[in-house]
């Protein structure tokens, strides 16, 4: 199927993306420093983040890297060595009671990279031709942006684009545009303000020439600006919470009768014994608590925290009342606040065991049901088309296998040098070297099958089983130990802080070389989300406790990684688990499926998760003629 038109088909270059988290790290002297992309780039000190902005997208290679590098630089060096956070929130604080905040804040952020940009090239000079590519970047848009504003006759816009290519004209003879009378008599002041950026030495003098020019501006401008070029996130700077104490469930409101009892209780009021029923229409159908009211007038009294009673059976339906209580004689729960504390802990400790993407990812692994005869006779058509593959490779490993117990082991020509030096003076082509170590008769390797279960897979999966049952087959024939795993999220139970993940394995380690084995693949079928990166690190695990000397990855799927927040990072956390992997002697191979002709940019989307060891399937019937060279090359490779 061919798209003429695809939407929201942008790609992370896993490589860039690692540079410049390596580069924000370095820089910021943090390991826990990451690196994000967003609109705006700015610096989230809170949350250890740099965002970089897009921007930079869609522009020449190098145009774009050295625009995102300009703003690790600034992040990285500049606001994290350099900005006083505590004056951006005296500023902030100060322009929102003006007329014109967005103006304000974003003016403040121009001076503030200029000063940031002069310190990060003196203690860094490498840093120049970023920052001129930057530059030259910027006033090309904000030229642009200019004259869109001046015909629009948005005005604040079109002052803050004539300030900054004043800030950064690249003559002193540039002259600014007529906007409006009252700008023009007041641009002197402006522009006298504008050059004092150059000698600051710190926040505080950035704000102080900002506030100045604010103050002037307030009056002049009747409206704030349109667009936004520069970012100064409010609720970082101010320090915002977001927790709810406490304090924030109590009421605020006061009653509509404001008033105290007249007489205090001394406990011997006439009361009348009256049973109050609480279901009516309205409260037929149950809700999530027990007893719902809000209580909205009525009589301050001092019973709150006062009034001690024991308790009672019946008290849960009031649970959520504030009030007080003895102590009790049943079970004693004083120890349970430190039992919790320290399962979060323990779990706090293992919640990057399969990388900060998959935090929150739980590994869940399913046993596979008992063949039907459908899967069985299925099965059984399924071998008869890989049947010919099978029995050649067979017979080829045979061969080679044969002649490795034959070749000799003495009198050779290279090797070890043997004792009986003699024959070098008496034979004329003496063979004099052997070789110690007898050679293994048996293939030392293990293979582990991941397969991309995700609902993408519908139109593939039966012609995938093919390849797979190739693969098994093949292995078992000549008693090579494997496993076969299908993968995928749960897209509906999948929250931000839980996603579950499920793991198939239709064929393990124990059962892959028995004769009746195999039946299972059919069991594999299209399923919902997968997170690459999760069963990567998974399956890596389980390969490092086999004692195989050759361990092989093999990776079916159809496309990117794609699942609950997982979309912006999940190429490069899978790029990373490829890495782990083959750090500690995997070999991962990939295997793409295609049905019809494979675009560009899937081609390099594959390039940058798993470089070079990928093999493309543009048809996926063509599935076994491609698996069997490759399964020839890596038993080869383990004789």
């Amino acid at each position: 199927m061919h798209r003429f038109i695809q939407f929201n088909d942008e790609t992370v270059d896993s490589f860039l993306y690692m540079e410049l988290a390596d580069l924000a790290k370095t820089l910021s002297q943090n390991g826990e420093m990451e690196v994000k992309f967003g609109p705006y780039s700015y610096l989230d000190l809170k949350n250890q983040l740099v965002f970089v902005s897009h921007f930079w997208d869609h522009r020449k290679q190098e145009d774009e890297e050295n625009g995102l590098k300009s703003d690790i630089y600034l992040r990285s060096i500049g606001n994290y060595f350099y900005s006083d956070f505590d004056e951006m929130s005296r500023y902030v604080s100060k322009v929102k009671r003006t007329n014109i905040p967005s103006f304000a804040k974003q003016l403040f952020v121009m001076g503030e990279d200029l000063r940031l940009e002069e310190i990060c090239k003196k203690l860094r000079p490498g840093t120049k031709k970023p920052f001129t590519v930057r530059r030259k970047i910027f006033r090309q848009y904000f030229s642009t942006q200019l004259n869109v504003n001046l015909v629009k006759s948005v005005i604040p816009d079109a002052l803050f684009n004539t300030l900054f290519m004043l800030l950064n004209a690249q003559s002193p003879l540039e002259e600014e545009p007529n906007i409006t009378e009252e700008i023009d008599s007041a641009m002197p002041f402006l522009k006298a303000s504008l050059m004092r950026f150059y000698d600051t030495k710190s926040s505080t003098d950035v704000g102080k020439i900002c506030l100045e020019m604010v103050d002037v501006l307030d009056e002049i401008l009747s409206r704030d600006m349109l667009n936004e070029y520069f970012h100064l996130p409010e609720d970082i700077y101010l320090g915002k919470e977001t927790d709810i104490t406490y304090e924030d469930l109590k009421r605020k409101d006061p009653l509509r009768n404001n008033d105290t009892p007249e007489d205090e209780p001394d406990g011997k009021e006439e009361y009348i014994d009256e049973e109050f029923k609480t279901w009516h229409r309205e409260t037929s159908d149950s809700g999530d608590s027990f007893l719902q009211f809000d209580l909205d007038q009525g009589s301050q009294t001092d019973l709150m925290g006062e009034g001690l009673r024991e308790g009672e059976d019946g008290d849960q339906s009031l649970g959520m009342v504030q009030g007080s209580s003895q102590q009790t004689s049943k079970e004693d729960y004083s120890d349970v606040e430190v039992q919790y504390q320290e399962k979060e802990e323990n779990r706090d400790n293992g919640k990057d065991q399969y990388g900060k993407e998959n935090r929150y990812a739980t590994p869940i692994f399913l046993s596979p049901d008992q063949p039907s005869l459908e899967e069985k006779r299925n099965y059984q058509l399924l071998k008869g088309h890989i049947s010919p593959y099978q029995k050649k490779l067979k017979k080829m490993i045979e061969k080679t296998l044969e002649h490795k117990k034959v070749q000799p082991r003495t009198d050779l020509h290279f090797g070890r040098l043997n004792k009986k030096l003699l024959r070098f003076k008496l034979d004329k082509n003496p063979r004099m070297f052997y070789k110690k170590q007898n050679p293994s008769h048996e293939i030392d390797a293990v293979f582990s099958l991941l397969v991309d279960c995700s609902a993408s897979m519908f139109d593939k999966m039966d012609q995938t089983k093919n390849g797979i049952a190739l693969f098994h087959e093949s292995l078992k024939s000549v008693r090579v130990p494997h496993e076969i795993i299908g993968f995928w999220e749960d897209t509906n139970e999948a929250t931000k802080t839980h996603q579950p993940n499920y793991f198939k394995p239709v064929m393990d380690f124990s059962n892959s070389i028995k004769p009746e084995s195999g039946t299972e693949i059919m069991q594999l079928h299209p399923e919902e989300d997968n997170r690459d990166g999760l069963a990567i690190r998974i399956m890596t695990q389980r390969l490092l406790k086999r004692s195989e000397k050759q361990k092989f990855l093999l990776v079916f799927s159809d496309g990117e990684p794609a699942a609950m927040g997982y979309e912006q990072n999940g190429i490069v956390d899978t790029h990373e688990a490829v890495l782990d992997a083959r750090k500690q002697g995997i070999e991962v191979i990939n295997v793409f499926l295609a049905n019809g002709e494979i675009e560009e940019g899937q081609r390099n989307i594959i390039q940058n998760i798993y470089g070079k060891f990928s093999i493309l399937v543009s048809n996926v019937e063509e599935l076994p003629d491609v698996l069997f060279p490759l399964l020839r090359r890596l038993l080869y490779k383990s004789i």
